[in-house]
């Protein structure tokens, strides 16, 4: 009588604490809501980084002004790709991207319709 008894504790414990799963706070108690870490992924590349960079610089000129890219693509050995992403929260606060292209082992184009020109102390800590 007792196991039985044990089992159908368990089981509606199982059942209550599974409803649970799904429900979502009202709005008025979203500070009650987990803590989600700041999230920055990528390179940050300044305006003032980008302008150090020109066409006919070698590949590792660009390295040492960059730094390595975030994407090198083995089936598109002639591109780097510098992407950055910042979340504060649950929010994207910042998302760029420079795209460059080389001939060679030297810098052909730069494409930074990505890249904005927000300064960095308007980025919150």
């Amino acid at each position: 009588m007792r196991l039985k008894t044990m089992r159908f504790t368990i089981i509606l414990l199982t059942l209550l604490l599974t409803s649970c799963g799904s429900y979502t706070l009202p709005s008025s108690f979203t500070s009650l809501s987990a803590y989600k870490m700041d999230f920055r992924q990528g390179n940050l590349v300044t305006v003032e980084m980008r302008n150090t960079i020109k066409p006919g610089m070698t590949r590792a000129q660009v390295r040492y002004a960059l730094g390595t890219p975030m994407i090198m693509d083995a089936f598109h050995a002639n591109r780097w790709d510098y992407v950055y992403r910042l979340e504060q929260g649950r929010k994207l606060v910042d998302q760029q991207r420079l795209t460059l292209y080389f001939e060679g082992d030297n810098l052909l184009r730069i494409d930074d319709s990505g890249l904005t020109d927000k300064p960095i102390a308007e980025i919150k800590e």
